[in-house]
């Protein structure tokens, strides 16, 4: 009995959780496009994509760019995305910061407590994992 209780205890403790916060920007201040500067460090293949797709179904543009803002672009996202390794890769922290002339107006971030634990939703894809986070970012 003590032997089912503790792999039990183990498992529960190993679980994941998904935690997803997100400081939406305003509905009244949409933007029509959003300039992305492009994070060479980030390794999770699709995890640009996959962010750019989920904005343009929102009908709001993007522009992809490096170093330098550029002109026109009221409204820029830095990102960061890490994965884990367990079996295959899998996304299990990504954030989104959405700045306009500068000032940060909306935030999200998404987190597998324990990096996904025995959760097999772990493995979801990055789309599955952050076009509900997109959504929520954009007021959606």
């Amino acid at each position: 009995m003590k032997k089912i209780l503790s792999i039990t205890a183990l498992a529960l403790l190993g679980a994941g959780c998904t935690s997803i916060q997100v400081q939406p920007i305003s509905t009244q201040t949409m933007p029509e496009q959003i300039c992305i500067e492009e994070n060479p460090k980030v390794i999770v293949a699709d995890f640009l994509s996959v962010v750019r797709s989920r904005i343009e179904y929102h009908d709001i543009g993007t522009q992809v760019f490096e170093n330098e803002i550029p002109a026109g672009c009221e409204y820029t996202m830095t990102y960061t995305a890490l994965k884990n390794w367990d079996v295959t890769t899998y996304l299990h922290h990504a954030e989104l910061r959405l700045e306009h002339h500068g000032r940060k107006v909306g935030f999200a971030q998404y987190h597998l407590k324990g990096k996904g634990g025995l959760d097999l939703t772990k493995w979801k894809s990055t789309k599955a994992k952050m076009d509900p986070v997109v959504d929520e970012l954009l007021g959606k």
